[in-house]
This record gives structure tokens, sequence and C-alpha cells, in this order.
């Protein structure tokens, strides 16, 4: 397996990244029930997976226990990621998940899977994974220490908890799907159908734990705002999609960091759609971003 992405790859995998973002975007903007709407776009995938594995091969053996394992971490995610938001901002929680698992798939990978890390690429790795903290992480308030109170500052301690055990899950889910992917068949078409299996298994449950929790809020709201949803699950499953052929590609610990830009991509979307602030840091950040970018993917400099 190649140990730098092929430019076509790394092409494909931006835009899932801003694919990631808009999802992410759509739901972020989304004023009425956003575990409902987050439970359609996950379901989405159930539905896309049912219309395309009639038509795909069997995916091998091998793979199955590896789409098992993909499918419990994902719920482990969903629990890890929405208490992270309970106690915490998005500003706070997103940032630390996203940018820590890039670094988790690069310490798992190297030492569990025996793929070889450059130098150059554990220092892009790093890079990259402070620069989408950095990126995301909100101003500082101007507040002593001594102004917080001690329900806030272990409200903070909790989501910065949650958040980390959430980029666990990342690199988790990332892995586990590398090797499913890899195990599923020698064709395109083994690894199509591994996605849509995993798609299919997946789906549903966000969307069933958002009905059994409050069941007449969520018909109600999606009975008006479902589209939400349908439109976030297309753009949601497909960036996955070709985020999970990407593993079957080149090293893990490259693909996972290139699909988390989607933080990049969001916070340009913030800026240009909607009037969102990105000052001197956030510049400073990119360009650390684009920096580790450059390093992973560049031939090897030493």
């Amino acid at each position: 397996m190649a140990t730098v992405l092929d430019p076509l790859v790394i092409a494909l995998l931006l835009a899932a990244a801003l694919m990631h973002a808009t999802w992410n975007a759509l739901l972020k903007s989304d004023r009425g029930d956003r575990l409902a709407t987050f439970g359609v776009i996950m379901a989405m995938g159930t539905l896309q997976g049912a219309i395309l594995v009639p038509f795909l091969p069997m995916v091998d053996p091998a793979a199955w226990k590896w789409a098992a394992c993909s499918v419990a971490v994902h719920l482990l995610y969903y629990v890890f990621l929405l208490k992270a938001y309970a106690y915490g901002d998005l500003s706070h929680a997103y940032p630390i998940a996203r940018g820590s698992g890039p670094l988790l798939v690069a310490l798992f990978s190297g030492r569990l899977l025996d793929e070889a890390l450059r130098v150059q690429d554990v220092m892009g790795v790093i890079l990259l994974s402070a620069g989408l903290i950095a990126l995301a992480l909100p101003e500082r308030s101007g507040r002593s220490d001594a102004a917080v109170s001690p329900d806030a500052r272990r409200r903070h301690r909790l989501t910065t908890l949650f958040a980390l055990l959430t980029g666990v899950t990342i690199a988790l889910y990332i892995i586990a799907d590398g090797l499913g992917v890899r195990a599923a068949g020698p064709t395109l078409e083994h690894k199509i159908s591994y996605i849509a299996w995993l798609n299919l298994l997946e789906g549903p449950w966000l969307l069933f734990f958002a009905i059994w929790r409050r069941p007449r809020a969520v018909v109600g709201y999606l009975r008006t705002n479902w589209h939400r949803g349908v439109a976030g699950g297309l753009v949601a499953h497909g960036g996955y999609g070709i985020a999970i052929w990407a593993l079957s590609q080149g090293p893990m610990a490259h693909v996972a960091a290139l699909r988390e830009t989607s933080v990049l991509f969001g916070a340009l979307m913030g800026a240009l759609l909607l009037g969102e602030s990105f000052g001197r840091r956030r510049v400073a950040a990119a360009g650390v971003i684009v920096a580790g970018l450059v390093l992973m993917n560049a031939p090897r400099l030493f």
C-alpha cells in the first residue's frame, strides 16, 4: 500500500471534508429539534444502504467483525458526543473531539497495524491536530479564574472529558472501518458493499432513541422539518462513504487527518456565509493546518 495518498484520493477526501462541514452547519443552524434532525440524517444511511445492497456482491466474511465493531463504537460516539454537548458548548467540545481523532489514529495505526509513518507524517499530524483545535476554540472571555463558579469549572472538565472520549471513538471507528473495507473484497464493488451494509446497520438507532425519548414532539417536528434531515443525510453518508473507501487506498493517519479539515471548511463557511469573524488567530491556525497537510503528502524530506 502506498505511503502517501494519490492526488485524486486527496481531492475526494477534501470534498468529503467539505460535505462533513456542510451537514454539520445544517444541523447547527437547526432551531427546532436537533436530536430528531440528527436521527433522520443517520437514518438516511439505512435507506441508502437498503437500496444499494441488493445490487452489490456480499462482502467477505472477515469484514463482518469490523463492521460490527464500527457500529458498536459509533453508538458510543453518539453517547459521548451528546454528553459533551450537554455539559458544554459546541465550540469547546467539537475542536477537541475532531482535533484529537487524527492524532490518535496516527498513534494506533502505527503501533497496532504496523503502518509505516515517516517522521514528517507524525509532525504533520501533530501540526494539523493543533491547528484544528486552535481554529475552533472560542476567544477568551476575559474573566479571571476566580470569577468562574465551581459548577462552571466542573462542567468544563466534564465537557473536556467527553470530548476526548469522543475523539477516542472517532479514532477507533476509523481504524475499524479501515480494516473492514480492506477485508471486504478485492473489487470496488466489494468496498461499496461494505459501506452500504455499514450504513444499513448503523443508521436507525439515533432516530429510534429520539422517538423513544419524546415520541410526540419528534414525530410532530419531523412532519414539517424532515427535509433538513434528508438533505443532511445525503451529504453526510456520501462524504463518509468517500472516507471509508479512501481508508483502503493509503495510510489511515493520512485519511483521518484530511477528513478532519472539515473544521477548516466549517470556519470558512461561518466567515463567508454567516458573517462570523475569522481573525488573526484563525488565519494562523489555517496556516498551521496547511503546513501539516503539506508535510504529510510531500515526498520524503528527511
